[in-house]
């Protein structure tokens, strides 16, 4: 296939569609509001409009990368946040090619990111990558052979619900307490900054004022980074890849801590691994999906 395909990312906040070529250059890019509040069927009309948009009448395959777990062999969404209400349950794959006419995939946004930083990013040429999201909440995905591990219930890689120290006294996005979520997240930055100053800030605002000087908000940061390394270099003797890549909002802020212990706590056969911070930006999704529907443009529904 030489045609260039497209790529969707449906996240609670924006949709964006790009039509990306067979090199993962990105060539055009649409963007809209997702209208999560107006519930599923709007949020894959917005969609297919996208793809409309860039494709008009011609046939392709598309690829989608989306919030929550996705059902690795009918492309439906298995678990959901309020982000998206009503999301869980939704028939993505099934429901868009209704509404395009042509084969879509459909993997979760983080695994979406590792496939696009594999392809085209800091990963490229790398059969067997560890990618870290970290955003307001902390996901992952493992590539190994160049293809993305489901799980048995396309959840795997999710690193965030790692037991971490220091997490003892806040609360992961799932309810439980102690998780890497909990620290090495942007609502884990808010969370353990109101705990030592009882001002509500958001991450961001928590990575800002530790650049800034604030000696709180860096001892918040570092104690973050931290964690954040030490779990990966533990994750590094148990999957074993070429590379570790950090990405997302917040990674940027935990990156310098997290890579001085990383390197401190890495196990000596592993010491060659890096840890590099992701280079696609906010186009890794929409490049990771592109792969998707590349790799397997016969395929209408499974993401294996």
């Amino acid at each position: 296939m030489t045609t260039p395909v497209v790529g969707i990312d449906i996240g609670g906040t924006k949709t964006a569609a790009a039509l990306v070529d067979q090199t993962g250059r990105v060539l055009e890019r649409h963007e809209v509001p997702t209208p999560a509040r107006s519930g599923p069927g709007a949020v894959l009309d917005a969609a297919a409009r996208l793809v409309t948009d860039l494709l008009g009448a011609t046939t392709g395959p598309v690829g989608v990368g989306t919030a929550g777990t996705v059902d690795p062999a009918t492309g439906g969404i298995r678990y959901a946040t309020d982000s998206l209400p009503g999301w869980t349950g939704t028939p993505v794959a099934d429901a868009l090619a209704a509404r395009l006419g042509r084969g879509v995939r459909v993997t979760n946004d983080v695994n979406a990111a590792a496939l696009g930083e594999c392809w085209a990013g800091a990963g490229r040429d790398r059969a067997d990558v560890l990618l870290v999201a970290v955003g307001t909440g902390l996901g992952g995905a493992v590539v190994r052979n160049g293809r993305v591990e489901a799980g048995a219930r396309g959840a795997a890689g999710e690193v965030g619900h790692l037991p971490a120290p220091g997490a003892e006294r806040l609360r992961c996005g799932c309810g439980r307490y102690g998780h890497l979520e909990a620290i090495a997240s942007g609502s884990g930055l808010a969370a353990a900054y109101s705990i030592e100053t009882g001002t509500r800030v958001t991450g961001r605002n928590v990575a800002d004022r530790a650049a800034a000087g604030d000696r709180v908000a860096q001892r918040v940061v570092e104690r973050a980074g931290t964690a954040l390394g030490a779990a990966l270099a533990g994750l590094v003797a148990l999957l074993d890849p070429e590379a570790v890549l950090v990405t997302g909002g917040a990674g940027g802020a935990l990156l310098p801590a997290a890579s001085v212990t990383y390197l401190a706590e890495v196990p000596a056969g592993w010491a060659d691994v890096p840890l590099l911070p992701a280079t696609l930006g906010a186009d890794a999704v929409l490049v990771g999906a592109a792969r998707l529907a590349i790799d397997r443009p016969d395929v209408g529904r499974t993401n294996r």
